[in-house]
């Protein structure tokens, strides 16, 4: 081959290689929640679709919890994770348990309604949350949304920590554990209805769920973001009546400087597949744009309000 023709192919393998640019790699951390929870299901089924429809993205998933997720985006050291309204709100606030104030952090869509749920052993004697006083109980690590939420319940009651024998589990599966062996007598939750968690001990143990209806308004007076609602009739196994627990929203947030069309696409994809989602998650069966697009006191990304806006005038 001469100079001037080896000169020739350089120069067409160089144009064929401007012609056809590669396709930008990323991974992108997504923290999602305990086991037992229905984050981590949800979160396999988006990392799914997201990989399938988006050349070039990797989704990694990462256990996380309400709290730590909003820390987590607001740091950069996940750019997709799961909240729950009063918590993101809290830390965009400041408030406890946020030292401070988080920033970064916006919304890209509401999923569904949160249920915080305390479950009891039938031959507890457990009736209301004063009954917890001196008993053993089972919750999730400190700073994650549940914990949080028990130690509101715990406040309304007028009671805190020092008044119980708390133990902080790393999953709802390890509290369920405690509780069928008999080392603990009440587990808190904040998780979609019906919990796998608590299926798992309706199976294992008689129980009982305990209504939170006299706690609502001191829950609200510390959070305006709690709701009571009744939990409807044969949720789980055992269950007496419709007892009324608290509600919040769960939602996913993103950083706020995240490219607006990789958001957009993000949104329109969760939103595309959402039969598949409803068929892991039953809390999502009334879920659709309009819903996901709700305020809820959390920014909203502008790569997603683009797709909301779009939905809403279709």
């Amino acid at each position: 081959m001469t100079i001037r023709t080896a000169a020739a192919a350089f120069a067409m393998l160089g144009a064929a290689v401007i012609a056809t640019p590669a396709t930008a790699q990323e991974t992108m951390r997504f923290m999602t929640g305990p086991q037992g929870g229905a984050w981590v299901p949800i979160a396999g089924a988006l990392k799914n679709i997201w990989e399938s429809a988006m050349p070039g993205l990797t989704v990694q998933t990462l256990p996380g919890a309400g709290v730590a997720n909003v820390r987590g985006i607001g740091a950069n050291r996940a750019q997709v994770a799961f909240g729950n309204s009063i918590s993101t709100v809290d830390g965009i606030a400041g408030r406890a348990p946020f030292p401070e104030a988080v920033s970064n952090v916006c919304n890209i869509g509401s999923l569904y309604p949160q249920w915080f749920q305390v479950i009891a052993l039938a031959d507890s004697g457990i009736n209301s949350i004063e009954d917890m006083r001196g008993r053993p109980i089972a919750l999730q690590p400190r700073g994650n949304t549940a914990e949080v939420v028990t130690q509101h319940i715990l406040q309304a009651a007028g009671m805190r920590y020092s008044d119980v024998r708390a133990s902080f589990q790393s999953s709802y599966t390890d509290a369920v554990g405690l509780l069928r062996d008999g080392h603990a007598q009440v587990f808190t939750l904040g998780t979609t209805i019906p919990a796998s968690a608590v299926m798992d001990l309706a199976s294992a143990r008689q129980m009982r769920i305990i209504d939170l209806s006299r706690y609502v308004d001191k829950m609200r007076e510390i959070n305006p973001g709690y709701q009571g609602a009744p939990l409807p009739a044969n949720t789980y196994p055992q269950q007496e009546g419709t007892p009324t627990q608290i509600t919040y929203t769960a939602h996913l947030i993103t950083n706020c400087d995240r490219n607006p069309d990789q958001v957009y696409q993000m949104v329109k994809l969760l939103w595309d597949n959402v039969g598949t989602l409803r068929n892991i998650v039953a809390a999502m069966r009334d879920s659709t744009p309009a819903t996901g697009g709700a305020d809820i006191g959390v920014p909203m990304h502008p790569g997603a309000a683009r797709f909301y806006q779009e939905a809403a005038s279709r």
